[in-house]
């Protein structure tokens, strides 16, 4: 290793130098080449010695000037100590020292022009810049430019003339200076000309795929937005809503930038007068816009103020919709645009007189489709307009032909298939001549529908357009002794049918909803009605023109006052429908004379209709005769059912209680009295019903008889117990947990909150 010394080399006046050498010649032949041992690289420093430079004794020239040698360039990279050079007039970075800058150290910065000297440094035989010197820029005659962003230009706070903080979008005036050196060109001598405009407000007017527009707040004009400036969920955004921005100029155009919403109402275009006024429509707004057509507001109101003046109105301003004609009386309110302040009619209302004006024709009709173009349209009390008109007086007559269809209102696909209605003939007198007139089922008045020579009273409907006639609000007075009509009960219905229970009660027969006179939403399970009978196919009997009554030979009029208690043998068929017969039996269980005897039941039988007596329930029931057999039936029958609730979840729950296949019950919770909360092994008291569509039971009417006992954890058997107390760490037969999957919270923590003990083996707490 060679040691590093210090060798001093002679320095002349510069003045005397003529003939230039290179600076960069080889090592002078003064400096040793001894071998020395090399200092270790930690103890080396980065401390520079200008006497290490090395110049083998001679300065630039020959006669040791170096004027002519000196070279300029950029401080590129500035240190504590040290620092770099870009050359300008060729490529190359020189190594300089701080030491070798004649000058204020604190005014060197990067990016200055500085003037220098290259050597060679004698340890490392690389360049090096000496005798730096700071080069002061060259500032060329150029014309002031005023502008807002002409090019992009660099500048310092210390080119900004005066104590002004410049922000993005300020107009200013600046000189430009270039460093012919490095090329770069610079603002400098910058003066502020007119500060950015600051947020305006506007409304959205149209959105289109990717843009849309906002008709501004402060004048009156559109300006375009790209959805990408709108700064918030751009889903929420929609035509009317309120928003601020910030105005650019961008290819020339004035653009909106940072979009954002402000709330409902903050922006507001125009004020609207309290006052309201009268006037007259001069100009009317044409029907079909042409393509000439510019003004937004071509319709015209004439107001007589101190000085008469007509205002503009468009479509939007007419309260009512109302199609205004040339003449009409108006009522209005004047709105001004606080913008341009100008003024308008709106808020437009046709006064009543205008009709008398005009002298129009008026007609009375109802909303309906129609070819015919109605205008002017006001709207009348309910009830004003007729299509016919109903005689006062009454009349009577006899029916001469049946009518055929139903009156049900029902909107269910389910319930409402009707056949198309067919009118029936009533013959009646007026004045010594034979009348007739036609009818509708449709016009009864709660009554069951007319058979051929029933005696019956109604009133005479005329239609206005065609003066046709026809019977209505029907009343049967008088049946005919030749007409048959059964009696019977509704014992089920399903989706689009049901069954008639007759009145021996014995058997039921079908019907089809389409046979019923009446809304069959309102028919229930239990209640009476007449019908007639026919055979369809296959000589099957079924129920036609059936009516709902409500007065009929109930067999509750010879009902006997003792309750029994019994049991069901049987139920009815509607519950089973695998057994033949239709009759439900029950058999009388307490003691005395009557124990052992069995009696025939039907729905009439049931106190509740909708109760489902199931095989082997305890009932309690009276007897009853019916008229027309002398047969004793059960009747006025209540169930006596108890059960354990089983479970209870969110809206329903289950029973404990057997029916049928299942063994348990099905009950919800707004079936359960007093709204008490039903908890497992409660006993309660309920009642069973059908749903007649589906064929399953479920429970309702749910009491609750008692409490049930609450559930006490059981203690841990002895033999368990024994077991954990002689389990030991090592003991290799005791039961080993094996982890499948970690814990995990909601908030992806291991969800252990508590601090986790060790527990000892055999130890219980």
């Amino acid at each position: 290793m060679e040691n590093l010394y210090a060798a001093s080399s002679e320095h002349h006046n510069p003045s005397t130098s003529s003939t230039p050498c290179h600076p960069l010649s080889t090592r002078s032949a003064s400096i040793s080449a001894k071998k020395q041992k090399r200092i270790p690289l930690y103890q080396r420093s980065m401390s520079f010695d200008p006497n290490l430079l090395h110049n083998n004794g001679h300065s630039g020239f020959a006669n040791g000037t170096s004027g002519a040698l000196r070279e300029t360039g950029v401080i590129e990279k500035l240190l504590a100590s040290y620092g770099f050079i870009q050359c300008t007039e060729r490529q190359a970075r020189l190594f300089f020292h701080c030491s070798q800058y004649s000058g204020n150290l604190q005014d060197l910065k990067v990016g200055d022009d500085v003037e220098f000297e290259v050597s060679s440094d004698r340890r490392t035989g690389k360049p090096i810049a000496v005798k730096l010197l700071k080069v002061k820029p060259e500032i060329l005659p150029e014309e002031r430019i005023t502008g807002q962003e002409v090019f992009y230009l660099t500048y310092t706070s210390e080119d900004v003339d005066g104590n002004v903080q410049l922000e993005t979008g300020d107009k200013v005036s600046f000189s430009m200076e270039t460093n012919k050196h490095t090329g770069a060109v610079n603002a400098h001598n910058i003066v502020l000309v007119k500060k950015k405009q600051g947020r305006c407000q506007g409304v959205v007017c149209a959105m289109k795929e990717a843009f849309g527009f906002i008709e501004r707040g402060d004048l009156v004009k559109e300006i375009f937005f790209h959805y990408s400036e709108f700064k918030g969920n751009l889903d929420t955004l929609q035509p009317g809503d309120d928003v601020e921005f910030t105005i650019k100029e961008r290819n020339g155009k004035e653009v909106a930038t940072e979009v954002k919403l402000l709330p409902q109402g903050t922006v507001i275009f125009e004020d609207v007068s309290i006052e309201q006024f009268d006037g007259t429509v001069t100009k009317i707004i044409p029907k079909v816009s042409s393509k000439t057509q510019t003004d937004p507001l071509p319709g015209r109101i004439k107001v007589n103020f101190a000085i008469s003046k007509e205002l503009p109105f468009g479509d939007k301003d007419t309260r009512s919709k109302v199609t205004l004609l040339e003449g009409d009386h108006v009522r209005f309110n004047i709105s001004t645009d606080r913008r341009d302040k100008l003024e308008r009619a709106t808020n437009i209302e046709i006064l009543t007189d205008s009709f008398d004006v005009t002298e129009e024709s008026r007609e009375l009709d109802v909303l309906s489709a129609q070819r015919n173009h109605a205008i002017r349209i006001k709207k009348l009390p309910k009830g004003t307009v007729s299509f016919h008109t109903q005689s006062e007086q009454r009349y009577f007559g006899v029916v001469e032909k049946e009518a055929a269809g139903s009156i049900s209102k029902s909107t269910s696909p389910a319930k409402s298939k009707e056949k198309d209605s067919e009118e029936g003939v009533i013959a009646y007198d007026e004045a010594g001549i034979k009348m007739t007139v036609p009818y509708h089922i449709k016009e009864l008045e709660g009554c069951p529908i007319p058979q051929l020579g029933d005696k019956i009273e109604f009133s005479i409907c005329e239609v206005k357009r065609t003066g046709l006639q026809s019977a209505v609000s029907i009343k049967i007075l008088n049946r005919s002794p030749n007409t048959k009509r059964l009696v019977g009960y509704v014992a089920a219905l399903k989706d689009n049918f049901g069954f008639i229970e007759t009145s021996q009660h014995d058997q039921e027969i079908f019907f089809h909803y389409s046979e019923f006179s009446g809304d069959v939403d309102e028919l229930e399970v239990g209640d009476a009605v007449e019908y007639n009978s026919s055979k369809g196919k296959g000589n099957k009997v079924s129920a036609e023109k059936v009516a709902k009554i409500t007065t009929v030979n109930d067999p509750s009029d010879e009902v006997y006052p003792t309750v029994y208690t019994g049991k069901v043998l049987r139920p009815l068929r509607s519950v089973d429908p695998q057994q033949a017969e239709y009759q439900g039996l029950v058999e009388v269980t307490e003691e005395g004379s009557e124990k052992g005897e069995v009696y025939p039941f039907g729905i009439i039988s049931l106190a509740n209709k909708t109760d489902c007596l199931q095989k082997g329930e305890t009932i309690k029931f009276q007897l009853c005769t019916v008229t027309q057999t002398g047969q004793k039936l059960a009747y006025n029958a209540t169930t006596l059912r108890r059960g354990t609730v089983d479970c209870v979840k969110d809206q329903f729950g289950f029973i404990n209680y057997e029916v049928g296949d299942g063994k348990k019950l099905f009950f919800r919770v707004n079936e359960v009295l007093d709204g008490v909360e039903l908890q497992p092994g409660d006993e309660v008291e309920f009642s069973v019903i059908l749903n007649q569509r589906t064929g399953k039971c479920s429970a309702c009417n749910v009491f609750r008889v008692s409490e049930g006992q609450k559930l006490v954890a059981a203690p841990r058997p002895d033999r368990l117990v024994h077991r954990l107390k002689s389990i030991t760490l090592d003991d290799a037969s005791a039961p080993k947990l094996v982890v499948v999957r970690q814990p995990k919270g909601p908030d992806n923590t291991k969800g252990f909150t508590v601090e986790r003990k060790i527990r000892q083996a055999g130890v219980i707490d």
